[in-house]
């Protein structure tokens, strides 16, 4: 690592600032995953932050140039394998090899003439939707004023709007969109909307796709609102229905399925009914989650399933992996994502579902069926997919909604 080593301090020396670095490809993915670093000034002194990402946290360490090498050569002796950076006049990459051996290679690479350096400290994160320019439905909603500024009340759901439509900006080609086609998009337990109205704003009037969106809730007020919202604000593809998720037969092929925050095995209902309607995406945000935790039996987990607490997370965790599986099964790829920061809500799990076509039995449907014998639950999503024929269908069931916004 003295080579590594050498090579930053003389750009430390020559008082050439580091841009950015990332480490990556980490030897434990279990202790941390990846370290950004970037410059900034503090007080119109240079300094270099470090990003550490260690599971679902986020550590910063702001550290002088001097101490730059030593942090980073240490971090690439005992937890990377891969190193990239930019610098204000050479481009520079290290990879350690299986057996350790460390490879540099670095090449001349000026910036181009015009570029503008931002190392302020706290540097203003560009959103989907933009600060301080009003949006007519953030207005409407309470989140703006008329004047485009956000309502300091409202900055985590203006955060939150924007991290969703990051997700959706994700998909956007695997919704095969075309001129002259209209996306069908069912919204299930839309609540007040604001997501809802969100994918409309970005779908249509930013992306300016044919969009055709309806959401569904039981709550008829709600309903009510969000109809004469959208009707003011010309959305004339926006539509809002009462209705129940395990009885709703509005559609026969739809393009893109959303349920947030639909409780327990409602939420089991909605992915059974994108599978059946061949959606090609499907963003879900499970609510509370009780039927594994009732039927949750197992002996060699009980010094940890006696814990109440524990059992709920468990449960709420192994319902979320098993349908991410049955979903797989069906033909997704499937991904568990986290929706907004930790401190906001523990319910933070999206699953993102993508239609790909590749059918997945064969080892991974056993290696479920061993974990749900392991602990003897039978999951609701299970006996409503095409290929879980041999269990008895439950049948239609009341399902709710918990009290939210969205």
């Amino acid at each position: 690592m003295e080579n590594l080593g050498s090579i930053l301090n003389n750009y430390i020396q020559k008082k050439e600032t580091i841009l950015s670095m990332t480490l990556s490809n980490p030897r434990d993915r279990e202790k941390i995953q990846k370290i950004k670093i970037r410059p900034m000034l503090k007080r119109e002194e240079l300094f270099y932050q470090a990003e550490s990402f260690v599971g679902t946290r986020v550590f910063h360490k702001n550290m002088k140039p001097d101490e730059l090498a030593d942090f980073v050569t240490d971090a690439m002796e005992h937890d990377f394998k891969q190193l990239e950076a930019k610098t204000e006049e050479h481009s520079l990459i290290a990879l350690v090899s299986k057996k350790g051996r460390l490879t540099v290679k670095e090449k001349a690479a000026a910036l181009p003439e015009n570029t503008v350096r931002d190392f302020s400290h706290n540097r203003a994160r560009k959103y989907i939707l933009e600060q301080d320019k009003p949006v007519p439905f953030l207005v409407e909603l309470g989140v703006q004023t008329r004047e485009g500024k956000i309502i300091a009340s409202k900055y985590d759901k203006f955060r939150q709007i924007n991290r969703y439509l990051e997700f959706v900006r994700d998909i956007l080609p695997s919704l095969g969109y075309e001129e002259g086609k209209t996306l069908n998009i069912i919204d299930f337990g839309c609540g007040k909307s604001y997501l809802t109205f969100a994918l409309y704003y970005y779908l249509k009037v930013m992306n300016r796709y044919d969009v055709c969106i309806t959401g569904l809730d039981l709550k008829k007020d709600v309903i009510e609102n969000c109809s004469a919202l959208a009707d003011k604000l010309g959305y004339h593809g926006l539509k809002f229905l009462v209705g129940d998720i395990g009885a709703y037969e509005g559609a026969q092929e739809v393009d893109m399925v959303v349920t947030l925050h639909a409780c327990d095995t409602a939420t089991d209902y909605a992915l059974a009914k994108a599978v059946s309607w061949n959606s090609k995406v499907i963003l879900s945000v499970p609510c509370c989650q009780h039927e594994l935790n009732r039927q949750i039996k197992c002996r060699e987990l009980e010094p940890v399933l006696k814990y109440g607490i524990i059992k709920e997370r468990m449960a709420a965790l192994l319902t979320d992996a098993i349908r991410a599986n049955l979903l797989e099964s069906q033909g997704y790829e499937t991904q568990l994502l986290e929706f907004i920061d930790m401190e906001h809500t523990p319910k933070n799990l999206l699953i993102r579902a993508v239609k790909s076509g590749k059918m997945r039995y064969g080892n991974q449907t056993r290696q479920l069926r061993e974990l749900e014998e392991l602990l003897n639950v039978s999951p609701t999503l299970e006996s409503l997919l095409p290929d879980a024929a041999s269990k008895d269908n439950c049948g239609r069931m009341e399902t709710e909604y918990e009290e939210n916004d969205y």
